[in-house]
């Protein structure tokens, strides 16, 4: 018998509980990319058991204020089971992707860092716009599903771990 069989494994699971409320934050920039993402995370949610009136949308002019608004919802007076963030970041011809990719993502590792609520990062950061539209719409999965997913087995997690 090794050490490993002596330790307590904790995990997730992919069920919702009755009673959660669950947040996206979405992106109106590259409204055509983070729709099918929304789309594909509310559905998720939905078949996994969560009523369509338990999920809270908000969306953000841009990908940059995305942790603002996630901030807000943190420390606000509705209790979230887990925030999804959706956006879709596309390479141009200028550093500009370059600083909004990487202030938007550290933002929100920090603020998933510092909170008891997950905080899902469902934002694509992609070279193309047919890179994103290939990740949204199902020719490489949809990332929106994905991060429901997500959100869903760490919602779970943090239940499970409730005193």
């Amino acid at each position: 018998m090794g050490f490993v069989d002596t330790v307590a494994e904790h995990q997730g699971f992919l069920m919702t509980h009755p009673g959660q409320r669950w947040a996206i934050v979405v992106s109106r920039f590259n409204q055509r990319v983070t729709d099918r993402l929304l789309e594909g995370a509310v559905d998720t949610l939905i078949r996994h058991g969560v009523p369509a009136d338990s999920v809270d949308v908000f969306w953000t002019p841009g990908a940059f204020e995305i942790p603002n608004m996630v901030h807000y919802l943190l420390n606000g007076n509705k209790k979230y089971a887990a925030v999804i963030t959706l956006g879709a970041i596309v390479r141009g011809e200028t550093p500009h992707f370059d600083f909004i990719a990487a202030s938007t993502s550290s933002a929100l590792a920090d603020l998933n860092r510092h909170s008891n609520i997950p905080v899902i990062f469902g934002i694509l950061t992609c070279d193309t716009m047919a890179q994103a539209e290939d990740r949204a719409d199902g020719k490489a999965g949809n990332k929106g599903a994905e991060a429901a997913l997500a959100a869903i087995e760490m919602a779970d997690l943090h239940y499970r771990l409730k005193d």
